[in-house]
């Protein structure tokens, strides 16, 4: 409906209860908010998380994708993986093979064992969070943000704050900051990667599978362990495009995507094999369609892997992933712009807060097949993260302020993870200053971040 023709009622203005006022409200507990959450809290700020679901970790955990697209190179994202690790929640990094050459991954990790995880971390660090909790909008006074309005069975109350670190993967809190965004590539229809929906397979005999997987021609990027106890963690299989072409014309059924990636997390089987296009996410009608047509898709692909691909003979759907994966709305217009060829590597940033080594993940908005290649670390520099044209306001994860070609890199979730790190520390460095976060002495942010031993400079990727 076009919205200056769409009807409209009068919503009476109403007060609501201060429910708190903090130093840092992070918005979003996906797979950005914890760690900004985390490097806020452990500088002695008093932190509020706002997470719209009953857990922590978004895709990560919730959405199944379990791991990362590439290495996780220091900071708090490498402590929280190899505390993972010490609980038995991932295995060991491992190099994938691709049509580039060999990609260095970390491991993936057990959604729930990495949902407990984060909880704890956070609750460690003096954290407070808001389960099952929805922010209406942000409050601004004098071009500055104060606070936001949550909803959630309590009713609609503010919390007041210093900072806000908007980590809601669409910047929410940004657009109706008035902060200036662009939807997609920027053009005039947007083009954005498709969304798609993980679901995990039980009954799978694995070792059979990575037998087989050793001599196929069918799967051109994979991971396979010299081991059998490798595979609880370290399969990892991307391909199976000439199956599926085959299974769909002797079948007559149609799906959307070209191939299938499969991985192991805690001996489980993990799947990847939906994409739908073209999608409006802010659209509750095209959003819900999104997620039917998800449904249908898995129901094929899991039967074409029964059908035709040994392992699967007597594999069930096990478990559907309960939110939608999307790859890509709104990117901010930050004080900096992070482009394509800034994201290939070689461009040194005297502001950079992270070096990320994640690999260029493309998945194409008119349905080509995915681009999943190993390319050389790149530096994100900290006005990516601060928006024009509203103060103390900070944006973490996925919508930074990058361009259509360079999100295929920043999109992922060592970036995610390494941006939202950065926020915290900033937004807590900017109180102790007492100056505003576009404001802040980054030299500061750099040092506590070199101090959490994140590589800030690609060429200090070991």
């Amino acid at each position: 409906m076009d919205m200056k023709t769409q009807k409209t009622i009068t919503e009476p203005a109403r007060q609501i209860p201060v429910l708190m006022e903090v130093d840092v409200v992070v918005v979003g507990g996906g797979t950005t908010g914890p760690l900004a959450a985390i490097a806020a809290a452990r500088r002695g700020r008093s932190v509020v998380m706002v997470e719209r679901f009953g857990s922590l970790g978004g895709v990560l955990t919730l959405g199944l994708n379990t791991k990362p697209s590439g290495a996780l190179v220091g900071g708090l994202p490498l402590e929280i993986w190899n505390l993972a690790r010490a609980a038995g929640g991932a295995g060991d990094d491992y190099m994938a093979l691709t049509k580039t050459g060999d990609v260095k991954i970390a491991s993936p990790t057990d959604p729930e064992i990495m949902k407990m995880l984060l909880t704890r971390l956070c609750v460690d660090a003096g954290v407070q969070i808001l389960f099952e909790t929805f922010v209406s909008n942000p409050v601004v006074e004098d071009g500055r943000v104060t606070g936001v309005v949550i909803e959630n069975k309590g009713g609609r109350q503010f919390v007041g704050a210093k900072v806000v670190i908007d980590c809601s993967a669409d910047a929410d809190m940004a657009v109706k900051a008035k902060v200036p965004t662009v939807m997609g590539s920027g053009e005039t229809v947007a083009r954005m990667q498709p969304v798609s929906m993980y679901f995990t397979m039980s009954g799978v005999d694995i070792k059979r599978l990575a037998e087989w997987a050793k001599t196929s021609d069918d799967i051109p990027a994979r991971a396979i362990p010299k081991t059998d106890a490798g595979l609880d963690y370290n399969l990892w299989l991307t391909g199976f495009n000439k199956t599926l072409q085959k299974w769909q014309k002797d079948t007559g059924v149609k799906l959307q995507r070209d191939n299938i990636t499969l991985k192991t997390a805690g001996g489980v089987m993990y799947v990847n094999g939906t994409r739908v296009l073209g999608v409006d996410v802010f659209s509750p009608m095209e959003f819900t369609a999104a997620i039917v047509e998800c449904y249908r898709q898995i129901e094929g692909v899991a039967r074409c892997l029964r059908e035709r691909v040994p392992g699967f003979e007597s594999a069930r759907i096990g478990q559907v992933s309960p939110i939608l994966g999307v790859r890509e709305t709104r990117h901010i217009q930050g004080e900096y712009t992070l482009t394509g060829p800034d994201s290939l590597g070689g461009v040194r940033f005297d502001d950079s807060i992270a070096a990320d080594a994640s690999a260029l993940d493309i998945h194409d908005p008119k349905g080509a097949d995915v681009d999943f290649q190993s390319l050389p670390p790149y530096e994100i520099p900290y006005r990516c993260l601060v928006p024009m044209g509203v103060e103390q306001l900070l944006v973490a994860g996925r919508c930074i302020s990058a361009d259509h070609v360079a999100h295929a890199r920043s999109r992922n979730m060592p970036a995610c993870m390494a941006t939202g790190q950065a926020a915290g520390v900033a937004a807590a460095v900017a109180i102790e200053e007492g100056v505003t976060v576009r404001k802040v002495p980054v030299k500061k942010v750099q040092d506590a971040l070199r101090k959490l031993n994140m590589p800030l400079h690609a060429d200090e990727v070991k």
